[in-house]
């Protein structure tokens, strides 16, 4: 954001979220949502009692169904990540595990634990599901697919700046080297690009009777609080002449 200030314009133009933005959201949870009921509902449509004389019902669906919905949500929150740590790691997967782990526990606690007596031997019917297990695949797969087709394509046909600005960024580590292009339509680096605003206007007058100017002195030191930016201190203040004094005018 420091180096490429452009990228403020994403939000103040409030390019991520906006009603359009919104509405498409919504359409995507609902395509999400029909595909994580009726796809369980249709390959259980016909099953089988277990060996245990115990018959699928809403239960046994539900589990299976809310399990979906868990892991098709990490997944979907992992897509609309742009940097991975620890922290995203540990929410993403971490959430898929302590969902499991307190399904067994809860399918389980009943009649040590007075409550939930129906879910009693759930976790162990639904984990040994061969429908289960496959439709963990292929459940928020189908779900995903449409996310990232219409990335996909979003991103070869209409890159946005934010998405130029990371791909730069991953193919150098200098960012000074990283080209753009000016309001004129020419290629320009940073550091170019900094000298070419400060430029535009004729240099305030620093020493202005004999005090100086604050608000000249904040302003080249906004552009030049990184010792190793792109522009250095020492460029900063010389492209201000401090031998001239603002003329008056008669």
């Amino acid at each position: 954001m420091l180096r490429f200030p452009q990228l403020y314009k994403i939000t103040q133009n409030a390019e991520g979220f906006n009603t359009k933005v919104f509405w498409g959201h919504c359409i995507n949870a609902l395509v999400h949502s029909l595909i994580l009921f009726w796809f369980p509902m249709k390959a259980l449509e016909h099953d089988t009692p277990f060996s245990n004389g115990h018959a699928t019902d809403y239960l046994f669906v539900g589990n299976i169904v809310y399990t979906y919905v868990v892991v098709t949500v990490c997944l979907k929150a992992g897509l609309e990540t742009t940097a991975w740590t620890k922290f995203s790691h540990l929410a993403v997967w971490g959430s898929m595990v302590m969902w499991l782990l307190f399904f067994v526990v809860y399918s389980t606690i009943w009649p040590t634990i007075p409550i939930a007596p129906d879910m009693r031997g759930q976790a162990t019917m639904v984990l040994s599901s061969a429908y289960f297990w496959l439709g963990l695949i292929l459940v928020p797969t189908a779900c995903l697919l449409e996310d990232v087709a219409w990335r996909a394509a979003k991103h070869t046909y209409k890159k946005t700046l934010l998405e130029e600005v990371q791909e730069l960024e991953t193919k150098t580590r200098v960012m000074g080297k990283a080209m753009l292009r000016d309001s004129n339509g020419k290629r320009m680096n940073e550091r170019d690009r900094l000298i070419k605003r400060l430029g535009r206007k004729t240099p305030p007058t620093l020493f202005l009777g004999g005090s100086v100017n604050q608000q000249c002195v904040s302003h080249g030191y906004a552009f030049s609080q990184e010792e190793h930016g792109a522009v250095t201190q020492e460029e900063i203040v010389r492209s201000y002449d401090t031998t001239q004094r603002k003329q008056r005018k008669k």
